[in-house]
């Protein structure tokens, strides 16, 4: 054999190893892979899960169809059933472009003219034709319209379906509205869409309280989503035969508010022109029922507009709740209930004003120099620091903790609001205890303020501020509020002492509130006014004339109070007046409009007419029935029959009171000349219509004139002015 026949041979010999092993190799390798698909298949047969992909809900997403029956979230309403929050839905518009969209019969499904679908669009929402035609003309299966084309109202969504324009088609959403706009808006509060979950694991959004009584009470207004569930094949169709399992939605409670919205309105007015005439930094006022603890109206500045939350940013605090401030002069009405009530008050003994020294510091009089010698009796009407040391140390420390324990001082009320803060009291020493007496070294809010304020209106009995009537659940259980008494501090002997020593601030020519006289409650109002110096970034208060905390307490009728108002106003401009004219302005109007419709309220129970069901009627038989009963009818729309009225059927209600009714088709804007605020509110309520206010009293002018379509998208002002 040659040499080079040897070397061939061991070549081939080599190759034919290399090949064996090889062929070892690969089959190593597919017996590996095989062993892993074999391990991988048997864990997926076995967990029923691909990485994070759970395959049994992807297959529960081809062959099962599960629908939300979403349950309505709860109707929020003031005292006389007047709505302030309910349920509503938005809409948003959207243009389907692509040619390939038709229906199974050959319907174009996407937009044939353009130029005809702009201008029918440019009548409903806020964008020009041409602008409209520039989103029709882009080459996307689809497009919307941008913040124009979102949170559509039924009615604009009702006649845009009414021109029949091929490829325009809408998405609903669930929505919460706010008929009344700046109402009361952070005890009332906001709900907001959020992701949430069914009891049966369904993804949804869902209507979630973030602020006031939507807040608090989230858990009964959501109420709870049922479900319905389906099979289907693989072409999305039921399957024939197959069971649709079906869990019915729970409705949310309704909630009725202490509220009244006549006085909550007019409030509400008065507020904003001080707060646009003075420019204070901060406000707040609360009315209540001096008998009840029930809150008539309350509100705050800063606010907002819960319909449009214009105004909201950052202002997501209930003052009346959650901030703490020292009170100031209107807490000595504590120090004398203490004294007179344990016995160590004479109001005929007398003591030198103007200033009083504790260890090294000396309290000044808000004159400085004082009135000279002077009897007790003087120390509530004048406002004295002195004469309120003075009182506090006749007492006792152990004495005057007492009875500041008796108030609460320093503990929640436990009204039905979200967020509320206790407040806090130094009383470590004798200087401390000093200045209690007058309201500083204590933190408290303006509903523990309401709550002290009950005692003395109340015959001694401290009434916890209530801000709910009742709630209704969607089987109609009512649930009931009643007169919580948190307590008895003082005696009702005490209690009228306290009120004699506050109508001296209103009628004694020394006292510091006769600018509170209400003509025709003469010796029937009672108060007590307040100065509270403000805590710097530096813990030391700020100076300056302009930089307190002005604040008024006070009751009526004197002789049998019936209300409790409070008010108080931070840094307000006093270029051309004083803190106490400022506060008049708003504590007057409000107190003789309460007292008078006290008055009204006892002629509606003895007078009341029940209010007769009218929808469903024709125009003409609503008019006549209510005409009998001997109300005044706003007919709101021209159609044959009425479809919506308030107030509501079975309803109190007084002869000639105007009553609102809705026809079926357009709505057309009344002639509301002569109407009151609070019958333009039933008119608001009614078409969901937005009004801008301005004045007070009644209305003279309407920016829409009588006959014309009323539209949700445009603001309709109307003018007011007192008779």
């Amino acid at each position: 054999m040659t040499p080079k026949e040897v070397r061939n041979r061991k070549t081939a010999r080599r190759t034919q190893q290399n090949r064996i092993k090889t062929g070892f190799i690969l089959i190593l390798i597919m017996s590996a892979v095989l062993l892993f698909f074999i391990v991988r298949f048997g864990y997926i047969a076995a967990s029923g899960h691909v990485g994070a992909v759970d395959l049994s809900e992807k297959t529960k997403q081809i062959y099962q169809q599960d629908n939300v029956l979403r349950a309505r979230r709860g109707t929020i309403y003031d005292t006389n059933a007047n709505i302030l929050a309910e349920d509503s839905n938005v809409y948003t518009l959207y243009a389907v472009l692509d040619k390939k969209s038709v229906s199974a019969a050959g319907k174009p499904l996407y937009v044939t003219d353009k130029n005809k679908t702009a201008q029918v669009l440019s009548q409903y929402i806020s964008l020009p034709a041409d602008k409209i035609l520039q989103f029709l003309s882009q080459k996307n299966y689809q497009v919307e319209f941008g913040s124009a084309g979102r949170n559509l109202s039924l009615d604009t969504k009702q006649k845009i379906e009414a021109a029949k324009l091929p490829g325009i088609f809408f998405t609903d959403t669930p929505s919460r509205m706010y008929p009344n706009g700046t109402f009361a808006s952070h005890i009332v509060g906001l709900a907001q869409l959020a992701d949430t979950k069914t009891a049966d694991n369904i993804s949804t959004k869902q209507l979630t309280g973030i602020l006031g009584i939507e807040k608090y009470f989230n858990k009964a207004l959501t109420g709870k989503n049922g479900s319905q569930i389906s099979k289907r094949d693989s072409y999305g169709y039921n399957i024939p035969g197959s069971k649709t399992v079906t869990k019915q939605a729970v409705n949310g409670s309704d909630i009725y508010l202490s509220l009244d919205a006549r006085l909550q309105s007019y409030l509400e007015q008065l507020m904003q022109n001080v707060q646009d005439k003075y420019q204070p930094k901060k406000m707040d006022a609360v009315l209540m029922n001096a008998k009840t603890g029930k809150i008539v109206a309350a509100t705050q500045r800063p606010t907002f507009n819960a319909a449009t939350k214009k105004g909201l940013g950052d202002l997501w605090r209930d003052s009346l709740v959650e901030d703490t401030y020292e009170p100031g002069s209107v807490f000595k009405l504590l120090t004398l209930s203490a004294a007179i009530d344990s016995g160590h008050y004479n109001p005929n003994a007398t003591y030198q004003s103007g200033s009083v020294t504790i260890g090294d510091s000396t309290i000044h009089d808000w004159n400085n120099s004082g009135w000279g010698t002077i009897p007790f009796s003087e120390v509530i009407p004048r406002s004295s620091n002195t004469g309120a040391v003075a009182i506090e140390r006749s007492m006792g420390a152990d004495i005057w903790q007492q009875y500041l324990n008796r108030f609460h001082v320093g503990q929640k009320t436990g009204i039905t609001l979200p967020g509320e803060a206790s407040g806090s009291i130094q009383f470590k020493t004798p200087l401390d205890r000093a200045v209690t007496s007058f309201g500083q070294g204590i933190d408290v809010t303006v509903m523990q303020m309401m709550s002290y304020l009950s005692a003395i209106a109340n015959g001694g009995k401290m009434l916890q501020p209530q801000i709910i009537d009742k709630t209704i659940n969607s089987q109609g259980k009512v649930t009931n509020y009643p007169t919580k008494v948190l307590g008895q501090p003082i005696t009702a002997d005490t209690a009228k002492q306290v009120i004699a020593a506050m109508r001296d601030v209103v009628e004694k020519d020394y006292g510091t509130g006769s600018v509170f006289k209400i003509d025709g409650y003469e010796n029937q109002i009672a108060v007590k006014t307040g100065t509270a110096q403000i805590a710097g970034d530096d813990d030391k208060y700020l100076t300056g004339s302009e930089n307190y905390i002005f604040s008024v307490g006070g009751i009526a009728p004197a002789d049998d109070p019936e209300y409790v108002l409070y008010l108080t106003v931070q840094q307000p401009d006093l270029t051309d007046t004083s803190a106490e004219k400022i506060m008049s302005e708003i504590f007057n109007p409000l107190m003789k409009r309460a007292l008078k419709y006290r008055t009204t309220s006892a002629n509606l129970d003895e007078n009341a007419i029940k209010m007769p069901k009218l929808t469903g009627l024709t125009t003409a038989e609503a008019a006549k029935t209510a005409q009998e009963k001997g109300l005044t009818v706003a007919q709101v729309g021209q159609g044959a029959k009425i479809v919506q009225q308030l107030p509501a059927a079975d309803e109190k209600v007084i002869a000639k009171q105007r009553i609102v009714l809705l026809t079926e088709g357009a709505m057309t804007m009344p002639n509301v000349v002569g109407w009151s605020k609070n019958d333009v509110l039933k008119l608001a309520e009614i078409t969901g219509c937005q009004f801008k206010f301005s004045g007070t009293g009644y209305v003279t002018s309407q920016s829409l004139n009588a006959g014309e379509v009323l539209t949700t998208n445009k603001t309709i002002t109307v003018k007011l002015a007192e008779p």
